[in-house]
């Protein structure tokens, strides 16, 4: 209707004079210095990104580990006592659940290749020291993110005026691939 037509209208024209404020603003009149700041806030943004990412997949490996490094010394004298009883049927019955947990620990640091077990206070101290670092980074990593939705809008509001002024040929072939 012609409500959402005005609205529109002046929505755009708001966005218009908020892309020029924002160019003149931080000097990118030229659009290569544009795309060139554009790109490099994207790949901050990304950077830092990987790096939160990566503490937290270290951090949910420690998580893990440390569980196993527990269960495996809380479950250790049932597991030697059913060594001892000659890995009775018997004894299996009455402690399975510990002796299950026993050897899902023992197969998960077979699957890290670990042949001595690291100290749990030595990993609660890494664990602290990572989520620290991370705790310092997200903040920088949401300046870095708000920064690039803003450049990336504004780059965006650039292109289709850039596009508008085309030719009608150049329009009529860009509308055809869509």
């Amino acid at each position: 209707g012609k409500g959402y037509e005005r609205w529109a209208k002046v929505f755009n024209l708001k966005q218009m004079a908020h892309t020029m404020t924002y160019l003149s603003e931080h000097d990118l009149l030229d659009y290569a210095t544009l795309e060139a700041k554009a790109k490099a806030t994207t790949q901050r943004h990304d950077n830092l990104r990987t790096q939160i990412k990566a503490a937290e997949k270290r951090m949910e490996e420690i998580g893990t580990l440390r569980t196993h490094i527990i269960q495996y010394a809380k479950t250790r004298d049932t597991y030697v006592a059913y060594r001892k009883a000659g890995y009775s049927k018997k004894f299996l019955e009455e402690h399975r659940e510990e002796i299950a947990l026993h050897k899902a620990a023992k197969d998960a640091f077979d699957k890290l290749g670990l042949k001595k077990l690291p100290k749990v206070k030595d990993l609660n101290a890494e664990y602290a020291e990572i989520l620290s670092q991370k705790k310092k980074l997200y903040p920088e990593y949401r300046r870095a993110r708000d920064e690039m939705r803003e450049l990336l809008t504004v780059k965006a509001n650039v292109d289709r005026v850039l596009n508008m002024e085309m030719p009608e040929a150049g329009r009529e072939k860009d509308h055809s691939q869509r």
